[in-house]
């Protein structure tokens, strides 16, 4: 197998592993489990695994809201994508900030060329979705933070070596 597919089927079978974790969770929950015991069971304190999980599902579109957003990035249609902010970002992040960001991502990596599948999680009141990107030079991850009226609280194209470090936090 080339070693490049192995990484992919590695990363793969993290992502399924995490998606089973957290349905496992919801699981042990909605039978009356406790923080404490889920905690003893995943080898971890209860407060990693209540923050981690503690309000599990995620909004059902948040796959289709990345998408949307990954697309409207990729054809240069900043006006929709700044749209979707809510105030913070808008106030942070202007349209021409915002395209010349996504020129540099190109300038370093190439053309766009497709996107993987979109990881979806809760954490808190948001949910932040990950959806790898695939350019002529190499990839990186999509990583969108929404509010659950789907307003974008946090957008970065992180690269995945990044994007694996900062999401099991």
């Amino acid at each position: 197998m080339d070693p490049l597919e192995s990484v992919r089927a590695a990363r793969d079978a993290q992502n399924q592993a995490e998606a089973m974790m957290a349905a496992a969770v919801q699981q042990a929950r909605e039978s009356g489990r406790t923080w404490q015991e889920i905690g003893a069971a995943a080898g971890v304190p209860q407060q990693a695994v209540f923050q981690r999980y503690g309000n599990p599902t995620p909004l059902p579109e948040a796959a289709d809201l990345a998408r949307t957003v990954i697309g409207d990035l990729v054809h240069a249609r900043w006006a929709d994508v700044s749209a979707r902010f809510d105030a913070t970002m808008r106030e942070g992040l202007t349209e021409d900030e915002l395209a010349g960001a996504w020129a540099q991502i190109l300038d370093a990596a190439g053309a766009y060329q497709s996107h993987g599948d979109t990881a979806a999680v809760r954490t808190g009141d948001f949910t932040t979705t990950n959806t790898p990107l695939s350019f002529e030079a190499g990839g990186f991850v999509a990583r969108i933070t929404f509010w659950d009226d789907h307003t974008i609280a946090g957008l970065y194209i992180l690269n995945p070596d990044v994007a694996a470090r900062t999401e099991s936090r």
